[in-house]
């Protein structure tokens, strides 16, 4: 077989694996597979953090992560903008910050031959991916700026607007101790997160393997990631994980555990005594859509109620609004979950 036929075998055959679900299904997860190892020569340990992130990504929408200082928020998400090939700007939010500093605003400039014309200047959020880093830190207003950006995917500047290119995905940062200073999101505008993903404490041993890494590091040129996925890789498994075949009873599933948080007393009078305000339909969407991406994630091209359960926290962990009694108890959100999910059958 000569050259060009072995080319033109090479691009049936890829042509072949677009076409057919189950191949483009195992050959994404592949290259999943080889994005966690990459990212994994920075970072230690975060497995569910990492893929709480892949999950929004494909999903098309933004994570609020929250976790206290020095966990690698900001190193992941960095990474993994490298590993996927994808522009990344890092936005620190501080009290003073205003609008016009992250989406840009209109500057007057003088050329060479002395004439004046107004320019844009861009500001960071256009990228593909944006880390906000400590968003409650800014004030309402520049938040609002930004939750504008995330819920349009685009700005506008003087009546020009302006597209962000795709993929698109914000990822916020809040330091869950520290509350001098700080301007927390109103549930209108956390509602606007697909996910909000919590960044625990690494386990003993992950303690011993980041303790080593710091070692070798130390004094040397820090391991460069492998870019292993395009631009055009993602949209394509982003538009694969919609057709992702989704059972009635699952759908109905997710319906009644939404609907299970605004009317709790139908199942349970804990529940009822904890849930002040539900979920709102945005949770149902993100249900849906996460799940989906999760199952992607996992290699398949169905939906099961484990997918499901395995995303709800992180999906209405930011959606729900206890009442003064869950407070004063020390009931969480989680807990409130996992009640929930312990009452509503799988249907």
């Amino acid at each position: 077989m000569t050259t060009s036929q072995e080319d033109a075998s090479e691009t049936r055959e890829a042509s072949d694996a677009k076409s057919d679900p189950e191949a483009l299904v195992e050959a994404f997860c592949v290259d999943v597979a080889r994005v966690e190892d990459e990212i994994h020569k920075r970072i230690v340990g975060q497995d569910d953090t990492l893929r709480g992130v892949l999950t929004c990504l494909l999903a098309g929408g933004h994570a609020l992560l929250e976790g206290v200082p020095g966990l690698g928020k900001t190193l992941m998400v960095r990474t993994l903008a490298d590993v996927l090939d994808l522009r990344f700007n890092r936005i620190q939010f501080t009290p003073d910050l205003m609008p016009a500093d992250i989406v840009g605003t209109n500057v007057l400039t003088e050329a060479v031959d002395g004439a004046h014309r107004v320019e844009f200047r861009e500001g960071p959020v256009f990228a593909n991916v944006v880390l906000a880093d400590e968003v409650n830190r800014a004030t309402p207003k520049t938040q609002s700026a930004l939750l504008e950006v995330m819920q349009e995917h685009s700005v506008t500047v003087s009546g020009r607007t302006r597209k962000m290119d795709e993929p698109y995905l914000v990822l916020a940062t809040q330091n869950p101790l520290e509350m001098e200073g700080t301007y927390p999101l109103p549930e209108a505008q956390l509602d606007r997160f697909l996910m909000h993903v919590t960044v625990d404490y690494p386990e003993v041993a992950a303690e011993r393997q980041i303790l080593a890494l710091a070692r070798r590091e130390a004094g040397a040129t820090p391991a460069t990631p492998a870019r292993v996925v395009s631009v055009a890789e993602i949209l394509a498994a982003r538009q694969a994980t919609l057709t992702i075949h989704m059972a009635p009873s699952v759908e109905e599933y997710i319906v009644q555990l939404v609907m299970a948080t605004r009317t709790p007393g139908h199942y349970s009078e804990s529940l009822a005594s904890w849930l002040e305000y539900g979920g709102s339909p945005r949770a149902t969407i993100a249900l849906d859509r996460c799940a989906r991406a999760l199952a992607w994630l996992h290699g398949r091209d169905y939906v099961s109620p484990d997918d499901v359960q395995a995303v709800i926290h992180d999906i209405l962990r930011h959606r729900l609004i206890l009442s003064f009694e869950a407070e004063a108890n020390g009931i969480t959100k989680d807990q409130v979950i996992d009640t929930l999910l312990a009452h509503v059958p799988v249907t």
